[in-house]
């Protein structure tokens, strides 16, 4: 999968995109992870702009468009129309009627279905340093997540503030969490589950899952 990934035309056009930004000194990272609200507790809330609905709020306009990705890519079937897009970037591509402007609620409930997806709240950014787009990202459409596997090139994303904490004796062996998680935290060997927090980015589609209320997001 990967070999046929690194010759993805769509995937290398992106890299090398994102690879002109890094060497001018435009951009640090192309995405962060945001994690789902509600996996944060109201007193782990940090900065209001590492939430998603926060960012959104502070957005002079919100529109959203289809996935690009998701689009381009058809290889599942989650939602399409949930990449939210931010102040002049909204304006600009409303008004070329590529994307429709939306009220707060409506992007709550956009992201809310995309979480029950368990997809991936993402944040793009671009040259200036400032956010464009939130998308709720897939593994297997996303340009971000695939180069990341594909290319090796982890520091391209960065993970969010938050990560996952597990209560053994609370957790009931149900496996919904291993399935949920994209980035490989989680296994499920002989009957249990195992759980690598190195390899969790924080996005809380685990909390979010879990039946027995076992897993928390805490401070990274």
């Amino acid at each position: 999968m990967n070999e046929t990934r690194r010759s993805d035309q769509f995937l290398k056009e992106r890299l090398d995109r994102y690879d002109r930004w890094l060497r001018e000194g435009g951009i640090s990272y192309s995405s962060k992870v945001i994690p789902v609200s509600e996996s944060i507790e109201g007193e782990q809330w940090v900065l209001p702009t590492e939430q998603a609905m926060e960012i959104l709020r502070l957005a002079s306009s919100v529109a959203v468009q289809d996935c690009e990705c998701r689009t381009h890519y058809q290889r599942c079937d989650h939602p399409r129309e949930v990449c939210l897009l931010l102040d002049d970037i909204a304006d600009g591509l409303v008004a070329r009627g590529e994307a429709r402007l939306v009220t707060l609620t409506e992007a709550a409930e956009i992201l809310r279905k995309a979480n029950e997806g368990g997809l991936v709240h993402l944040t793009l950014y671009r040259p200036d340093h400032r956010i464009y787009a939130l998308c709720s990202c897939c593994s297997c459409c996303c340009h971000d997540l695939q180069i990341i596997e594909a290319f090796g090139r982890p520091e391209l994303m960065v993970r969010s503030d938050y990560v996952a904490a597990t209560d053994e004796e609370a957790c009931v062996e149900c496996g919904d969490c291993v399935e949920r998680c994209v980035f490989g935290a989680r296994t499920w060997e002989d009957g249990r589950i195992g759980y690598e927090s190195a390899a969790c980015v924080g996005c809380g589609l685990c909390v979010t899952i879990c039946p027995a209320d076992a897993t928390t997001m805490v401070p990274r």
